[in-house]
């Protein structure tokens, strides 16, 4: 972040989620007025490439931690058909338990920052959605897979519980992050290229939601806070965008109005 800052010159620079420190891949930076829509990209699902590794559970569900030194009661070296069979078993909507090393809140404290001081940390399972699950290569122990995963979700514990259920442990041991959406990882600018020039206009990162087309005059409107009529139903979120693909404000349709909630272009 810090270089992002004095690349651009400014330190109105946010993201829209860390990755883990040997995590490689995709992190969406957000500029000026535009660091206000964090939370509108953060609803997108994401897509991962990542190395499971077979044999061995560990503290912090990655290859961070330290063994557990668990046994576990499986056959023994899974065949192809079944890790397949197991990853097929992660699709849909489920509940997930986050990694106790993980950044989640437990009483006002991180979760890692409890586990780090030797504390037994417990987290709530969390809904998450596995939107698609596949398999790239398998080379005992080693399995890698492509993950398109709901916010929330937890690849290193996906990887744990992919050895929960082959019987064998596992944790991860590398991690890639390759789309936000409809944010691709071979659009992105590398960090040492990052200046001014390269960055995008913010509708590009919302092409997601639906819009509405609003005039100059309705665009003033919305600088100022205000409401502009419109006949659609009840709708939320939706981008307001004027003349010249510039997205206005993003809020919502009710009552027959558009109501701005996050405005980026503040009347003068």
């Amino acid at each position: 972040m810090a270089r992002a800052r004095r690349a651009l010159g400014t330190r109105a620079v946010g993201h829209t989620g860390t990755l883990d420190p040997f995590a490689t891949g995709l992190l969406v930076l957000l500029v000026g007025r535009a660091t206000r829509l964090a939370r509108f990209v953060e609803q997108q699902a994401k897509t991962y490439l990542a190395v499971a590794t077979l044999g061995t559970a560990t503290t912090t569900d990655d290859l961070t931690g330290e063994p557990t030194g668990r046994r576990f009661d499986g056959p023994g070296e899974p065949d192809r058909a079944g890790v397949e069979a197991a990853l097929r078993s992660f699709l849909g909507a489920q509940r997930q338990r986050p990694s106790s090393y993980s950044a989640k809140h437990l009483d006002g404290q991180r979760a890692y920052a409890r586990a780090r001081r030797g504390e037994v940390v417990e987290l709530a399972e969390v809904p998450i959605v596995v939107h698609a699950l596949e398999l790239v290569r398998y080379a005992y122990p080693e399995v890698e897979f492509r993950a398109t995963v709901s916010p929330g979700t937890y690849v290193r514990a996906l990887a744990r519980d992919l050895g929960e259920r082959l019987g064998t442990g596992a944790h991860l041991t590398a991690l890639r992050r390759e789309a936000i959406g409809g944010l691709r990882l071979e659009q992105a600018v590398p960090l040492a290229a990052v200046s001014p020039e390269s960055l995008r206009p913010p509708l590009a990162v919302l092409a997601h939601l639906p819009r509405i087309a609003v005039s100059e005059a309705e665009a003033t409107a919305l600088g100022f806070g205000k409401a502009v009529p419109r006949d659609e139903g009840a709708v939320a979120p939706v981008l307001a965008v004027a003349p010249g693909e510039r997205l206005v404000a993003v809020g919502r349709l009710d009552g027959g109005a558009f109501h701005p909630e996050v405005v980026l272009e503040a009347a003068s």
